[in-house]
């Protein structure tokens, strides 16, 4: 059986594409009327107007999970680790726990796979990521992802387990460099929408796509990454997708912070929850990262959208590229 842990749009669409393909699979959410609405009506709210599978089983009680053999845990990066330590009791040892969120955890900088390990010590620890977005899984439109694992032993046997003919999971055993793109690629996909919402043009979106890529490129190998991670899928791939649409959550976010000239409360869009923590740890690396820098002030409102701009306009001309 599959158990997914998380009942939001992206949970939904990874428990329909397992049931699609056959899978045993139950879906676990926090609302009852989640619950329910999976099980009575074959509707989630998250993903309106796409029927769900008939075999998709939705439960409210973690202890549910415990009978599956991999989890994919799709909570968001800074509620996960209370989750997986109220779950681990449940499972059995050595169940796989793929990873499914993208941040930074803000109190101890921790990459997804680090608090996993911590929160439920002897499973082993995958992470699923790269561009898609939810609909489109859910409604079987093609998708490639990366699946990172420690082994690529791990990574390929969830590979073989997870796709079909319209979802590709790509394997590699780089797990820092896939975890660090879907961090960082939300946070630049924030100033994008601001950007955009501003009317400075596509040139400058362009730009602050590639000069954010280098950015994150940087980050990841200072930590053990692989360029060749941040140049795929879980990297340059999410990052353009994710800078692109309204459908994202964080490039619509900034949008609004564009359009309105001022910070808000940003809700769980973990673009902003992790904006803080990537720039930490660009800090204790040694990496400049001036663009997640600027989203991280306007977010928690020690800077203006206006006054981050012109800031980043004045930036010193580098002597090369």
């Amino acid at each position: 059986m599959i158990g997914v842990l998380g009942g939001g749009s992206w949970g939904v669409a990874l428990a329909q594409l397992c049931a699609a393909r056959g899978l045993d699979t139950m879906i676990w959410a926090r609302s009852e009327a989640a619950v329910e609405s999976i099980n009575r009506t074959r509707r989630s709210g998250y993903l309106p107007g796409i029927d769900l599978h008939p075999a998709l089983v939705a439960t409210g009680d973690l202890a549910a999970l415990g009978h599956a053999d991999t989890i994919l845990a799709v909570v968001p990066a800074q509620a996960a680790r209370g989750v997986l330590e109220r779950l681990a009791p449940h499972l059995a040892p050595g169940i796989p726990l793929v990873l499914c969120q993208k941040g930074v955890e803000r109190d101890t900088l921790a990459l997804p796979h680090r608090v996993a390990r911590e929160a439920a010590s002897g499973h082993p620890v995958a992470v699923l990521t790269g561009p898609s977005f939810a609909a489109d899984v859910a409604t079987g439109l093609p998708t490639a992802v990366t699946i990172a694992a420690e082994t690529m032993a791990l990574a390929t046997a969830l590979r073989d387990t997870l796709a079909t003919p319209g979802f590709r999971p790509y394997p590699t055993d780089d797990l820092i460099g896939a975890q660090v793109g879907g961090a960082v690629k939300n946070v630049l996909a924030i100033a994008c929408g601001i950007v955009v919402a501003r009317g400075m043009g596509e040139s400058a979106r362009a730009a602050l796509v590639a000069r954010g890529f280098a950015e994150m490129s940087r980050l990841a190998q200072a930590m053990g990454g692989q360029a060749a991670t941040a140049a795929g899928l879980s990297g340059l791939g999410d990052l353009v997708l994710t800078c692109a649409s309204p459908q994202s959550r964080n490039f619509s976010l900034g949008l609004r912070l564009g359009a309105r000239g001022e910070s808000e409360r940003a809700g769980t869009v973990e673009g902003a929850a992790s904006a803080a923590g990537a720039v930490a740890l660009g800090r204790r690396h040694g990496v400049d990262m001036p663009i997640s820098g600027t989203v991280a002030a306007i977010v928690a409102g020690t800077l203006s959208v206006e006054d981050a701009v012109e800031a980043l306009l004045q930036r010193p001309l580098p002597d090369r590229e």
